[in-house]
């Protein structure tokens, strides 16, 4: 059925849909600015990821300080690692320069007559070695390339004086630089690379490393000191005697020397100071000294001339013991800073691994505490949006339609089986679901009950307008009075009404009708009949109806359907207007329209009317107060047939369209019933029939009848057995059909009965002992027919001659008499 106002009021309830709605709250847009409107996951990710963040950003904080000191002690680590190839460079150019200044006093010494050969053959083993010391540390230097800028300055001041050192190593033997010059571009690269060996810093807060490279510093200074003064002792002794500035410059180199020491054992450990005591009394050393002693100035003399190669010997084994101890002190501090570097590192890893793990776990934890939240809330949402939209409505309607028994309907439990708030929410909504189950139960009950009560009621009804009528039979058939039987006329529509509504009463209780046919019946016959089951049935016109066959099992309730719309039209319009009621065929079944030119409906009337014609609501005080609509919505429901309520131009259209499933192909010739030539003849459609007039003669001469009207249905819908001629029976008389072409049926020898019962006591089914209400109502034996007598036909001729002439002196409506074929009053030809 179709029959909604329009496209959006569907006639499927939602809750039939086989997704429910996740738009809980559809009439508001959800907004992701309001915080309030935000889904469970994102408020529960937003509570989890802000913090994490947070910890996040101050551990990457945290990490970072780390990182940058394990960074300032990898780099100084590193720095201090190559003093090793620093004090290595420093300790030949040392050499380099003190061997320089003894051949430059040896070439001046000897002036014109020196041998600049003897000078370079004697250098040139030495600058390889410093060159080979240099390229070492500049190898070991290029990881530094992007060290702090303070080295990267120092050392490229070491590779300018370098640079010096090299351009002036060919002007030695020449003798064309002074000597200070040339001694003093050794003095300042060697200058240069104690300033690259002290540039290390670990920092204000580790000043155990800062005291470790001061340590090996005041030591190579102290080393250098020592190499000056032999370089001046060496040049003096190959020069062959002291000059005023050389006794200057000897004084001052010892004070240095003297400082330096002093700062070292100042800052230098325990075993530091030991080994260089020890060193100091070794014997080569203490040789060494005791030759500087010499040259020492006492009381005013000049001070002793060495010998040039005694003190070169005895000075160069000197300065390989301080080289030794230059390179403990130096490997001291290079272990206490890789140490420190190691143990720095050790500890941001530990710190970024603590960090990261503690993060993991958080996350972790978070993650699963959200989502253990998130699927309880989901599950929760589901079970709500399922019970709301599917479950609920579900088990409301099959309690609703039931026609039985009341079902069991069993209330799931709840989904979310936790301890929790929300696992007690899940619950609450489960006894709400339960106690809603309830109440449902209760009234579908109660409802069946009520049904049950209308349901005895009618069938009760039904019996006795059914004795009523076949009271009302016998008084007709004995009546000749046509005053009389015109009253008795309209007290059989009464009591066929009667039963209509306790018909009306079956379909609100959910029954089914009791009127039954086992054959197909013509649709004009079928229309003739609905007609017959109202009152104002004289304004009923049929215009056009086409050869359609009706399946038997419809038919009773297919009549009830079109009688209660022909009631319906008949009531509100003019007593002055007909009824046009046409049927044609159609390529998905019939269409039958029912046309009245009364007061219509408003257009909100006729969609609310629609409405409950395409959805069949349910029984309640507002379904009596329109029984009909309520009744054609069930009826139609149950046929399957589309009911539509359309505003005509003075009135309303009432379309039924039948389905394919409900039409037959015409019956055999013996079973045709007898109302099949109301529909025309077969194979074709007809027009208006001429209908017969009181007190004018119509164009074919309509056959006087035992009663003129059809007031009844099973006059027009029950078959013939043989012959209209030899029956009589049309679908206005009032005898129906022949025992012969009854089936009538013996009552059953064993009591129908439902079972039995809890006690074992049998079940008795209402009204299956009935035959009367299976069937049309008659008498058990056809009515005996005896010969008038000449009198009682003469005055029942001079009544019905009396009654043309009044009806020829009043305005008479048309009654709809379709011709029959050679059937007459008496069943004559």
């Amino acid at each position: 059925m179709g029959a909604g106002p329009e496209p959006a009021q569907s006639a499927v309830p939602s809750h039939r849909r086989r997704r429910f709605d996740v738009r809980v709250v559809p009439h508001r847009r959800r907004s992701a600015l309001r915080l309030r409107d935000w889904r469970m996951r994102t408020k529960l990710t937003t509570v989890l990821v802000i913090p994490s963040l947070a910890f996040l950003v101050l551990a990457a904080v945290q990490t970072q300080g780390l990182v940058g000191r394990t960074t300032a002690l990898g780099d100084f680590a590193q720095q201090v690692g190559i003093g090793r190839e620093i004090t290595a460079a420093v300790h030949q150019l040392q050499q380099e320069r003190d061997r320089t200044a003894g051949e430059l006093g040896a070439l001046g010494r000897a002036g014109d007559a020196a041998d600049p050969n003897a000078a370079t053959l004697a250098l040139t083993p030495l600058h390889a070695v410093s060159d080979r010391a240099m390229g070492d540390l500049g190898r070991a230097a290029e990881p530094l390339a992007d060290a702090d800028a303070a080295w990267r300055v120092a050392y490229s001041e070491v590779q300018e004086a370098y640079e010096q050192v090299l351009s002036i190593r060919a002007a030695v033997p020449q003798g064309v630089l002074g000597n200070d010059t040339i001694l003093g571009a050794y003095n300042r690269v060697v200058d240069a690379l104690l300033n690259l060996l002290a540039e290390p810093s670990p920092g204000e807060d580790r000043p155990a490393l800062s005291d470790a490279v001061l340590r090996y510093v005041q030591l190579a200074r102290v080393k250098e000191l020592t190499s000056r003064v032999r370089a001046q002792l060496y040049e003096a002794a190959r020069a062959g005697g002291y000059e005023v500035e050389d006794q200057v410059l000897l004084t001052d180199l010892r004070a240095q020397q003297l400082t330096a020491l002093g700062a070292f054992r100042v800052a230098a450990t325990n075993d530091q100071i030991r080994r260089y005591d020890e060193t100091s009394v070794d014997p080569a050393f203490a040789a060494a000294t005791r030759l500087e002693e010499q040259s020492l100035p006492r009381d005013g003399a000049a001070p002793v001339m060495l010998p040039a190669t005694q003190w070169w010997a005895a000075s160069e084994q000197r300065q390989e013991l301080l080289r030794q101890v230059e390179a403990s002190v130096l490997e001291d501090a290079v272990r206490q800073a890789d140490e420190v570097s190691a143990a720095q590192l050790r500890t941001t890893l530990l710190v970024v691994s603590v960090v990261v793990a503690v993060l993991l776990v958080a996350m972790l934890i978070s993650l699963l505490v959200g989502r253990s939240i998130a699927r309880s809330m989901r599950l929760l949402r589901s079970q709500a949006l399922r019970i709301a939209q599917l479950e609920l409505p579900d088990a409301l309607d099959r309690l609703r339609t039931v026609t039985g028994g009341v079902p069991a309907i069993d209330v799931a439990p709840a989904v979310v089986r936790s301890l929790d708030e929300i696992g007690e929410l899940a619950e609450a909504f489960v006894a709400v679901h339960r106690s809603a189950v309830s109440v449902a139960v209760e009234q579908a009950t109660m409802r069946r009950n009520v049904n049950a009560m209308f349901v005895n009621l009618a069938r009760r009804s039904q019996v006795l307008v059914e004795r009523q009528l076949e009271l009302l039979d016998n008084l007709e058939r004995e009546e000749n009075d046509p005053d009389q039987l015109e009253n008795l006329f309209k007290l059989d529509h009464l009591a066929a009404r009667m039963r209509r509504n306790d018909e009306s009463l079956l379909v609100l209780a959910g029954t089914e009708s009791t009127r039954r046919w086992n054959r197909p019946v013509g649709l004009g016959a079928v229309l003739l009949a609905a007609s017959a089951e109202i009152e104002q049935y004289q304004r009923i016109r049929h215009d056009e109806v086409a050869d359609l066959h009706v399946v038997g099992h419809a038919i009773g309730e297919l009549v009830h359907l079109l009688a209660e719309l022909l009631e319906n039209a008949t009531a509100f319009s003019r007593p002055d207007t007909t009824v046009e009621v046409t049927a044609v065929q159609e390529h998905r079944g019939a269409l039958i329209e029912v046309v009245d030119h009364g007061i219509g409906m408003s257009p909100t009337a006729l969609a609310e009317a629609n409405a409950v014609l395409a959805a069949p609501p349910a029984a309640d005080v507002a379904t009596v107060e329109r029984m009909g609509l309520f009744v054609v919505s069930h009826l139609a429901a149950r046929l399957g047939v589309e009911v539509r309520l359309h505003a005509g131009e003075t009135g309303l259209v009432a379309r039924v369209r039948l389905p394919l499933g409900l039409l037959a192909p015409a019956p055999a010739a013996d079973l045709e019933p007898a109302g099949r030539s109301a529909a025309g003849p077969a194979g074709g459609r007809r027009g208006p029939v001429e209908l017969p007039v009181a007190g004018r003669r119509p164009e074919a001469v309509a056959p006087r009848q035992t009663r003129g009207v059809p007031v009844r249905a099973e006059d027009v819908l029950s078959p013939t057995a043989g012959a209209p001629a030899q029956t009589g029976g049309g679908w206005w008389t009032r005898q129906g059909p022949t025992r012969a072409a009854e089936d009538t049926a013996a009552p059953p020898s064993v009591p129908v009965t439902g079972g039995t019962n809890d006690r074992g006591l049998p079940v008795r089914v209402p009204m299956a002992q009935l035959a009367a209400v299976t069937r049309s109502a008659r008498p058990d034996e056809p009515a005996r027919r005896h010969e008038p007598d000449p009198e009682a036909v003469g005055g029942m001729l001079s009544r019905l001659y009396s009654g043309v002439r009044r009806a020829e002196a009043e305005d008479t409506t048309e009654l709809p008499v379709p011709l029959e074929r050679g059937s007459t009053e008496g069943g004559q030809q």
